[in-house]
Parts: structure tokens; C-alpha cells; sequence
């Protein structure tokens, strides 16, 4: 299972030149993404824009959920500047765009590819059953969290354990010792006793931090872990607004080590 999963991506540019607004989602710009296509001109790239625009709108979606218009100013030489057009756009918008490029050009086909694949993948992971899912989860939250404590070592913390805990704090609105009390888990439990939906929002806090650190060129333990509470509570916040279950509520599961030794016995 965990080979069809993995995804060795032609793409590691396109998830590079990702940004994030101020509410913490992800988006891409149309003049940053344009180049990585393979498009020459803004001109030829704009009309694939809006033909992706286009295929949203008969697909029954609101385009502006995906599509955002933008105008910028830049300087064009001897101190005069002008007025360009740009796009604003979501994960989905960029998938339509790559599957309304002109495929010859190999920057488009790689990108079609690696919507196929990462489209598969999330298909795959939907039917999963529970455990499966954890066990993928967790492995995604572990190589995520790595890569954010890199990410926070280079920007000057020292303090990692106030730092992770100004997540927890913002994810789950009390701190992680009184999180494990309130769930009744051991010390050092949490990730390992969480389900797939608990592990799925701390995956999404743990990435959008290590984006917004990097992209904001922030630095120092007070500003790091500012900005880890802040996006653990705006996580918590779309919790909130969808009506879901708050993560401090949720009861601990079968320990993920459990599942790992039935899996190891059954694999015998």
C-alpha cells in the first residue's frame, strides 16, 4: 500500500514557489507559476488561465473560490512603473491549468502527471480504513515536523520545546500537558494515540508554520512561536466554522506502535 502512495513528484518547484495569505491558505500566483510551465510569454500563459477559469465555471464551480484576480505595480526602467495583471490562484486552479496547457511543452506534461499522481493518491487514501489512514497520517506528520524544526532551527529558536507547545496551545486552545490530562494519554502520546482527523490538522499546522516561517523570513524564538500559536489557531478557527470536532475532544486511539506490530505479524 504504502509504495502506490509514494510520490517521487517532478514538481518540487511548483510546492516551492508556493505562498500563503494572511488567513494561512496556500496559493500560487500566475506570474511566478507561468515560467516553471514552460511558457515564454505572460500573453500565451494568460489565455490557459483563463481557459481553466473557463472549465471551473462548466464544472459548477464558483471561480472565484479558485481564480483571484490581481494587479500589480512594477517598475519598468528610468523610474516609471506600470500596472501588470496577475492571478491569484488555489491548488485546484493550478491542476485545471496544467490540464488546459498545451501538453507538448514538457513542463506541462510533467505537470498533468503530477496532478494525476497526487489525484490518485488522495483517492487511494479515501478509501482507506481507519487504522491504514492513521498509520499514513502519522508517518506525514513525522517528516513534516523534521523538516519544521530545520526550519526553526535556522531561524534562530533554541527554545524547541516552547515552541511546539505554542502550536499545541493554538490548535487545541490549552497546552500540550494539559492536553495529554484532559485525554488521559501519557506523556509523549499524543501524536501516537490521535486518529487520522486530529493527526490531519496538526499535519496542516505543522506545514503551513514551516511555509510561513520560511516565506516571511521569520526569526527568533518569540516571533516563531507567535506565529506557531497563530497558525494553530487559525486551524482550530476552520474547525470551528465547519462544525467539526475540536482536537482536545476527540478520544485517544489504540497506541499507532499497536497497529504497527499487528501490521509486522500479518506481514509474516
Amino acid at each position: 500500500m504504502s509504495k502506490e502512495l509514494i510520490v517521487n513528484g517532478p514538481h518540487k518547484s511548483f510546492e516551492e514557489i508556493k505562498e500563503v495569505d494572511e488567513n494561512g491558505i496556500e496559493f500560487w500566483t500566475a506570474r511566478r507559476l507561468f515560467p516553471l510551465l514552460g511558457y515564454a510569454t505572460w500573453q500565451a500563459f494568460d489565455e490557459v488561465v483563463s481557459r481553466a477559469a473557463k472549465a471551473a465555471l462548466n464544472s459548477g464551480q464558483i471561480v472565484g473560490n479558485h481564480f483571484s484576480q490581481l494587479t500589480k505595480m512594477v517598475d519598468v526602467g528610468s523610474g516609471a512603473r506600470r500596472v501588470i495583471k496577475d492571478w491569484k490562484l488555489d491548488r485546484y486552479a493550478c491542476y485545471l491549468i496544467a490540464q488546459n496547457g498545451d501538453s507538448r511543452i514538457p513542463q506541462i506534461a510533467m505537470a498533468q502527471t503530477y496532478f494525476a499522481v497526487q489525484t490518485r493518491r488522495q483517492e487511494i487514501f479515501d478509501k482507506l480504513p481507519e487504522e491504514e489512514k492513521r498509520l499514513f497520517v502519522r508517518d506525514e506528520v513525522t517528516n513534516e515536523n523534521k523538516k519544521l524544526f530545520r526550519t526553526a532551527k535556522e531561524a534562530g529558536v533554541s527554545h524547541f520545546g516552547l515552541f511546539n507547545d505554542a502550536g499545541y496551545r493554538g490548535l487545541y486552545g490549552i497546552p500540550l500537558r494539559e492536553i495529554e490530562s484532559k485525554k488521559g494519554i501519557k506523556k509523549g502520546e499524543l501524536l501516537d494515540r490521535a486518529g487520522a482527523s486530529e493527526l490531519a490538522a496538526n499535519l496542516f499546522r505543522i506545514t503551513q508554520t514551516d511555509d510561513k516561517i520560511r516565506l516571511d523570513g521569520i526569526k527568533g524564538d518569540a516571533a516563531a512561536q507567535r506565529t506557531h500559536n497563530m497558525i494553530g489557531g487559525k486551524v482550530r478557527q476552520t474547525i470551528k466554522d465547519i462544525g467539526g470536532i475540536l482536537p482536545e475532544n476527540r478520544k485517544p486511539e489504540r497506541h499507532i506502535k499497536e497497529i504497527k506490530k499487528e501490521r509486522k505479524l500479518l506481514e509474516k
